[in-house]
């Protein structure tokens, strides 16, 4: 009877510092929470604080990874809205101050520019959004009085589908509430072999011409953009496979050249990283995985995007 309590209270004493150290040391048991949404698909529920794999994680009330922000800034105050998906958003694998919108803020400052006394660029992003994700949210929350809006978009989004909430709470990369313990999530996200959903087929079976939809969508952002008197930047990232030979694929080929001749009739800013990469001594270096970035990587966009703000901006702040 003696062994068998000291058998038990080992184990629950193993169980709680197991739970104890996935919480503490690597975020478990607090993910990002999504929430549905019948046009914008899916976002980030607002107001969400965490810490994944010691990677601090700031969630705003507009459901943006940046600050609380007034809605309307300060006349002092140069606003940029940074619109996109998991590339712009970080992820789990990224520090607060490590995205390109926290990177971008700490630069645009150190320039003094014109009569501006504070920066702030927003942050609204989430994973595997495309641009009509993007154009619901500014539809839905406004350009916040932004004087330059920027939309990153990777390849992939080209040939995004259409906003959908069917993976939120079925989804384990997009969970609609907590765990009640660091070890259930474990258990789902690891051990649990993912279950597909089976509305799925129909989203990802769209008919049509799905890169048109998706210029259409840009060309809809474009006009928001300049109804609400904000300037427009449209950058695009390669997946890491495009980057070198042999290049990107046949049909990848056709889709960026439709989107520079699309970028040239609309009189877009266009920035294409991939000439960048391509020039770049080391471009792998700057990749997390095949698509997203690490802090080098953030470095270089930030850089990037801080160069083409300068240009639109010049004739404001001169």
């Amino acid at each position: 009877m003696k062994l068998a309590l000291i058998i038990f209270l080992g184990v629950v004493g193993l169980f709680v510092l197991v739970e104890v150290g996935l919480r503490s040391l690597l975020g478990f048991g607090n993910p990002l929470i999504y929430i549905g949404d019948p046009h914008i698909g899916y976002l980030l529920a607002p107001n969400q604080r965490t810490r994944r794999f010691g990677n601090r994680i700031e969630i705003n009330q507009y459901s943006m990874r940046s600050p609380p922000i007034e809605k309307i800034p300060a006349a002092s105050t140069l606003r940029v809205l940074i619109i996109g998906d998991s590339i712009a958003n970080g992820g789990w694998w990224t520090d607060q101050d490590y995205t390109i919108s926290h990177l971008l803020t700490c630069s645009l400052k150190a320039e003094n520019i014109g009569n501006f006394q504070d920066v702030e660029v927003l942050n609204a992003s989430a994973n595997s959004w495309g641009p009509r994700n993007e154009l619901a949210y500014l539809q839905r929350f406004g350009n916040f009085q932004a004087q330059v809006v920027v939309l990153l978009i990777n390849t992939d989004d080209l040939f995004g589908t259409a906003p959908t909430s069917l993976p939120v709470g079925r989804d384990r990369n997009y969970p609609d509430q907590k765990p009640l313990l660091a070890l259930v999530e474990v258990w789902q996200r690891y051990l649990i072999k993912p279950q597909p959903i089976p509305e799925m087929k129909a989203v990802q079976k769209e008919a049509g011409d799905i890169v048109g939809i998706n210029l259409e969508a840009i060309s809809q952002i474009q006009a928001f953009a300049r109804q609400n008197n904000s300037q427009f930047l449209l950058l695009m990232t390669p997946l890491l496979r495009e980057i070198g030979e042999p290049g990107p694929r046949d049909y990848e080929i056709k889709t960026r050249q439709r989107l520079i001749d699309f970028t040239q009739a609309q009189q877009i800013t266009y920035v294409d990283f991939l000439p960048l990469l391509n020039a770049h001594p080391e471009p792998k270096a700057l990749y997390q995985d095949h698509i997203h970035f690490n802090l080098q990587g953030n470095q270089f966009i930030s850089q990037t995007i801080e160069r083409s703000l300068l240009l639109l901006l010049n004739p404001q702040i001169r």
